[in-house]
């Protein structure tokens, strides 16, 4: 049902590109949809009514029963290498784009829906979602907004009244997902690999417009695009690196243009710190460790490299020399990104050419003895940069076992002398450990736990939740019990898709 209220100030441009980019498909209306939750502060940011969203009408948009005015719903096709394997033809088969917006910021976003419904990429899928997967996105993309990390973000999860059937029946939802676009390399992959090259300038130039633009008169703006893109990416991985997070489907239909956190399925956070760790249930050969996803992205780049060589240059040796040249630059961006990130996590002050040597002996006595990830880093601000290792006041208990080993007395007498001696050096350390390191984090036991308690019609645990991840780097006692790692028996190691 068309809406006639004019409360979403729509400003579509990708429609306009032509109909091979997309199919034109509406919503599958559901039977009775309710609110699990309305995002109110992101809602102020991309200057939607919170009160009208929450309203009938607002729900039955969220849900897709209403299509609002201005509104154009497409679904995007694509294609993509998929853990490796290529497929010639993607497409959202579960998300329908309803159009674009600008924020208060005057940036460009799309509101789309995923579990609407059927479009013509859903192939054998039913274009539904159940309510675990909507909830995981919710949160963890919500989680990584407020650790500063690019990212998707969730306006609202809304039931749907109507049961989806998985390995068993489970309640339907929608999730409501913003995003800077939705354009993936494996777009790119799409039209290349159909040498539907007058279609691979019209999307690349749309990218550059949209997501790019000083880049626009460079000499060579198709370079230029794909340097940008590689930096977000080494920038992005970077920081999932510093907070142990494991996205799971680094496939390239996953690997977002404009460098955001995309697609959360198989996803998690580290417990114990594992560089080898896998979470996705189907990845069996570790494609997409915790280890593996720097080598991943520099793949799924060389992909994109790929696709563009026609327009770099009409002569494809060239091409192929610029894009390769290119390509190979990004392990030393990569490393600087990585480098960065951890310095900050060990609260340097002074940088030296041995930093990582200290970085990855401290990874590597946490992996030793089992320790967790988050935790391990958030205790580094309660060590002093005392003279003698005995007067050390142990304030945290989960670690330690690893602090007393004798691997980590030498660390820390290290990491004491690479800090330095001054007292503003120790005051300007505590600061930067304690903006680097979150006490909280998405945790997968926790995350499972608000599932099993809003299948039981029961909330309050997903709002308390939020509470703490929104300021992630800020103790809570009232909520310090979301800090703590799993017990053994609460202990997941293993994730889904978001099917």
């Amino acid at each position: 049902m068309k809406s006639n209220y004019k409360n979403i100030n729509f400003d579509n441009t990708y429609v306009k590109l032509p109909d091979r980019f997309y199919s034109k498909t509406a919503p599958v209306p559901v039977k009775t949809p309710s609110v699990v939750i309305i995002n109110k502060n992101l809602s102020k940011e991309i200057d939607i009514d919170y009160n009208f969203l929450c309203s009938d009408l607002g729900v039955n948009i969220l849900a897709g029963n209403n299509i609002p005015c201005g509104s154009d719903p497409i679904s995007l096709v694509y294609a993509g290498h998929q853990f490796g394997n290529w497929v010639p033809l993607l497409g959202d088969g579960r998300a329908i784009l309803l159009g674009e917006i600008k924020d208060k910021n005057g940036l460009r976003k799309d509101i789309q829906l995923k579990g609407s419904g059927i479009t013509p990429f859903s192939r054998s899928g039913d274009g539904r979602a159940w309510l675990g997967p909507v909830i995981r996105e919710y949160i963890v993309s919500e989680a990584m907004a407020a650790l500063n990390i690019n990212t998707t973000r969730s306006l609202s999860a809304i039931l749907t009244g109507e049961e989806v059937i998985r390995e068993r029946n489970y309640p339907g939802a929608i999730l409501t997902r913003i995003a800077s676009s939705h354009v993936r390399v494996g777009t790119f992959q799409y039209f290349s690999f159909k040498k539907d090259y007058k279609a691979l300038k019209l999307l690349a130039d749309y990218i550059i417009d949209r997501c790019y633009p000083d880049i626009k008169n460079n000499q060579n703006p198709y370079l230029s695009l794909i340097e940008s893109v590689m930096r977000g990416q080494a920038s992005l991985v970077a920081k999932w690196m510093g907070v142990g997070f494991i996205h799971g489907v680094m496939n390239t239909d996953n690997f977002s243009i404009s460098c955001e956190t995309i697609d959360y399925g198989p996803c998690a956070f580290m417990d114990k710190y594992e560089s080898a760790k896998v979470f996705s249930s189907i990845d069996v050969m570790g494609r997409y460790s915790y280890k593996n996803q720097p080598n991943i992205a520099m793949w799924n780049l060389g992909c994109l490299v790929s696709s563009l060589l026609p327009l770099i240059s009409t002569d494809q040796n060239l091409a192929l020399k610029k894009g390769r040249t290119l390509l190979e630059s990004f392990p030393d961006i990569y490393y600087e990104e990585w480098l960065n990130v951890f310095r900050k996590k060990l609260g340097l002050v002074n940088f030296s050419d041995n930093d990582h040597l200290l970085i990855n002996s401290f990874l590597g006595n946490m992996e030793k003895y089992n320790t967790d990830f988050t935790m391990a880093f958030r205790s580094l601000k309660n060590f002093g940069v005392e003279s003698n290792y005995a007067d050390i006041n142990f304030k945290e208990n989960y670690n330690i076992d690893f602090f007393k080993s004798e691997e980590m007395k030498n660390w820390l007498m290290k990491w004491r002398k690479a800090i330095g001696e001054r007292e503003s050096s120790i005051k300007k350390s505590n600061i930067i450990l304690r903006k680097n390191n979150p006490a909280f984090i998405a945790r997968n036991h926790n995350i499972q736990n608000i599932i099993d308690d809003l299948l039981e019609n029961n909330s309050s645990s997903l709002v308390d939740f939020l509470h703490v991840l929104k300021n992630p780097y800020e103790e809570n006692d009232r909520l310090k019990t979301y800090k703590k790692p799993p017990l053994i028996n609460e202990t997941i190691n293993e994730t889904f898709c978001g099917t």
